[in-house]
C-alpha cells in the first residue's frame, strides 16, 4: 500500500496535520516511519477515513437518485446567452462547471452567491496519477 506523509493525508483530508496526529494517537489512522524517520501512513486508511467522514448532501424527502457523486457548492459565475448557459459552482476546494439551458438558469433561481448542489452521473470518468511520486514500501 501506498504511504504518505502526515502533511500529505491533511491536505487529502482537508484538515490540519495536527488533527491527523491526534488521529494517529486516537487509533483511526496506524502510522509508521519512513526510511528517513518521519511518521506516514497508508494512503488506503486516509481514502477510508475521507470515505467515513464524507457528508454528502440528502436529498429532498420523496426523491431517489442513482448518482452517488454530489457536490454543495456556491454559484461563482454564470455566463448566459439566448439558448445556453454556463454555470460555475465553487464546491469546497472543487470547481465543478456545469452547461444547462438558459431557461434552466430561470427556472432555478441560479444567480452569484446561490447555494446549488451539482450531481455527477457518469460512465466515463477519467482517473489520473503521477506513476514517479508513488513511494515503494
Amino acid at each position: 500500500m501506498p504511504k504518505m506523509r502526515i502533511r500529505d493525508a491533511a491536505t487529502h483530508l482537508g484538515v490540519s496535520d495536527d488533527t491527523v496526529r491526534r488521529w494517529v494517537d486516537r487509533g483511526l489512522l496506524v502510522s509508521a516511519s519512513d526510511d528517513g524517520g518521519r511518521m506516514v501512513v497508508d494512503g488506503y486508511e486516509v481514502a477510508l477515513v475521507a470515505r467515513q467522514h464524507a457528508t454528502p448532501p440528502e436529498l429532498p424527502a420523496g426523491l431517489a437518485s442513482s448518482a452517488r457523486n454530489r457536490f454543495v457548492g456556491l454559484v461563482t459565475d454564470i455566463k448566459m446567452d439566448t439558448v445556453m448557459a454556463q454555470v460555475e459552482l465553487q464546491c469546497g476546494p472543487f470547481r465543478v462547471v456545469s452547461l444547462m439551458s438558459s431557461e434552466a438558469v430561470r427556472d432555478l433561481g441560479l444567480e452569484l452567491g446561490s447555494a446549488a448542489v451539482a450531481t455527477i452521473k457518469s460512465t466515463h470518468v477519467v482517473v489520473e496519477t503521477d506513476m514517479g511520486a508513488r513511494e515503494t514500501p
